[in-house]
């Protein structure tokens, strides 16, 4: 735990210096430059403190309510954009005080505003949270709780607030240079100017935009941070357990392995146990079928099975459900049988097993020893022959047949694309345009341009928890990056339809008559940006956009 907590901390460092923040800076140091010595203390304290209770219940709590997922983030834009407008217009800003005044008896040195404009913040800083983030963004899919999330959480947004804090002090001494301090009203008016620009530019989508135009300098960090936090993730599978020193394989021991639980279908085997699998080795592999990351290792899954399979090798898939259409038996049968696995396959519904095992990830690979300890554990595609050496090294049998994953073709993407993109409000998070309707039917617009990575509605639709559901005249923009672009749909007839256009192009129709993973466009050339656009017949439903 301790370790996890370290890398959050880092990790927030990291995320503070990255492209990300840039929009939040100007905001922080305009907010310094006011007020008494505290403001800037008091800024970051509010920045950490609605980052962390934000991260960790805003999306719950509004789902709950049945409000948009945007909304806490539009008001922060609107407070930053007052905060802009008091520095500009002296009045506004002394009318803006009144409100902290009377907190307090004292004459106010703006520590209560800046831990207001922190809160605000802290909102908009909530996107930039990083890999290590990835274990509180699935306390909402896995419905859990724990101090252990609240902590790191906590962990993270104080590495970023130490990072912010610094800058923060710097830009506030640097404005009480004598040379600025004489032109204090001047300066107090540029300020405001810059943080109203700000304001504009998140309140239109272009923050976003900003950050994917700007060198990725942090790049080989994160990458680091990435690496830290999967090992990370492999000790916490088993407690605090250290890794035995000195294993005759060369491979770490982690403790134990948790069980299989909660499992209330198996498929292609009758029930099994992991005590029951002890003297083989098993690989874990925890995926779901409408996920692009996941079908892209099946050939590889499928191609050691076939060929370990008979050396000892165990390959059990725990299809943990991401879309409520993955809870059902016959829809898990159905794709099992035309992806052609052959291995068991234990369907996860409750996430019983996803939470014994402490996973976060789709895909995510844990390997067995034959006395049932986690040896190794990969998260995400790639790395595919070295996984193969982990297989071979724990069968330690001789005369094991050559390896084979260099024989099939890796498709993991090596190109920057655009990251998955949900369309239900519980993780909305690249819509723009017309604001939206929850679990209601609502009519909207397309913008006049759609930012990259991001999309845009037109039509009829209706907004649900996990998907979009089409209606009359349903339209979908998308301004997306990279070679292939997939979308989860479903209908509940069988018989939807989704025209597709790829750069003004009509280039397919497709026929929606089952729940699963489909295909829209493909090109060969370099990976770019491209505008998809989707014509959709009513009642068709749509999840989630993947890239390749």
């Amino acid at each position: 735990m301790s370790v996890l907590v370290g890398i959050a901390f880092v990790a927030g460092m990291v995320t503070a210096i990255s492209p990300c923040v840039l929009p939040v800076l100007p905001i922080v140091f305009a907010g310094s430059a006011t007020g008494g010595p505290r403001r800037p203390y008091a800024i970051v304290a509010g920045l950490v403190v609605s980052f962390t209770a934000f991260t960790l219940a805003a999306s719950a709590l509004l789902s709950s309510l049945g409000l948009p997922q945007d909304l806490l983030r539009n008001i922060a834009i609107a407070f930053v954009l007052l905060l802009g407008i008091g520095l500009l217009v002296p009045r506004v800003g002394e009318l803006l005080e009144r409100p902290f005044r009377a907190l307090g008896r004292r004459r106010p040195d703006g520590t209560r505003g800046g831990f207001a404009l922190g809160i605000s913040l802290g909102l908009l800083f909530t996107p930039c949270a990083g890999p290590v983030i990835a274990a509180v963004a699935a306390v909402a899919a896995t419905e859990r709780f724990s101090v252990a999330a609240v902590v790191v959480t906590l962990a993270y947004a104080a590495g970023a607030g130490v990072v912010l804090l610094g800058l923060a002090i710097l830009g506030r001494r640097g404005l009480e240079l004598p040379g600025l301090k004489a032109h204090a009203p001047l300066v107090r008016r540029v300020l405001g100017a810059v943080v109203v620009a700000a304001a504009v530019v998140m309140a239109v989508g272009l923050d976003t935009r900003l950050a994917t135009k700007v060198p990725g300098y942090t790049q080989a960090l994160q990458g680091l941070e990435e690496s830290a936090a999967a090992a990370t993730r492999i000790r916490s599978l088993v407690g605090s357990r250290e890794p035995v020193a000195g294993e005759s394989d060369g491979l770490e021991d982690f403790g134990a392995a948790p069980d299989l639980r909660g499992i209330s279908r198996w498929f292609n085997s009758e029930p099994l146990s992991l005590a029951g699998l002890r003297g083989k080795v098993v690989l874990v592999d925890f995926w779901t079928y409408s996920c692009v990351n996941c079908l892209r290792t099946l050939p590889y899954l499928t191609r050691w099975d076939e060929t370990y399979r008979d050396e000892g090798l165990v390959i059990v898939g725990v299809h943990t459900p991401e879309f409520a259409f993955e809870r059902e038996p016959g829809n898990v049968g159905r794709a099992i049988e035309e992806l052609g696995i052959d291995y068991p396959v234990a369907l996860d519904p409750a996430y019983a097993t996803w939470n014994a095992w402490g996973n976060q990830y789709w895909p995510a690979e844990y390997f067995v020893d034959r006395q049932g300890h986690v040896r190794y554990a990969h998260f995400g595609e790639g790395a595919y022959e070295e996984k193969e050496a982990v297989i071979r090294e724990l069968l330690a049998e001789p005369g094991l047949p050559p390896p084979v994953s260099g024989q099939v073709v890796d498709r993991t993407p090596t190109e920057p694309q655009t990251p998955e993109t949900y369309l239900g409000y519980a993780r909305l998070d690249r819509l723009v345009g017309s604001p939206i309707r929850v679990d209601a039917e609502g009519e909207y617009e397309f913008p006049g341009y759609v930012p990259e990575d991001s999309y845009a509605l037109s039509g009829r639709w209706t907004i649900e928890k996990e998907r979009a559901i089409a209606g009359e005249r349903a339209r979908l923009r998308l301004h997306y990056r990279g070679h292939e672009a997939f979308l989860v749909l479903g209908s509940p007839t069988g018989d939807g339809v989704v025209r597709v256009t790829l750069d003004g192009i009509r280039t397919r129709t497709i026929r929606v008559t089952e729940h699963r993973l489909y295909e829209l466009a493909s090109s060969p050339r370099e990976s770019r940006y491209h505008l998809l656009e989707l014509e959709l017949s009513p009642a068709v439903e749509a999840y989630a956009f993947t890239f390749g």
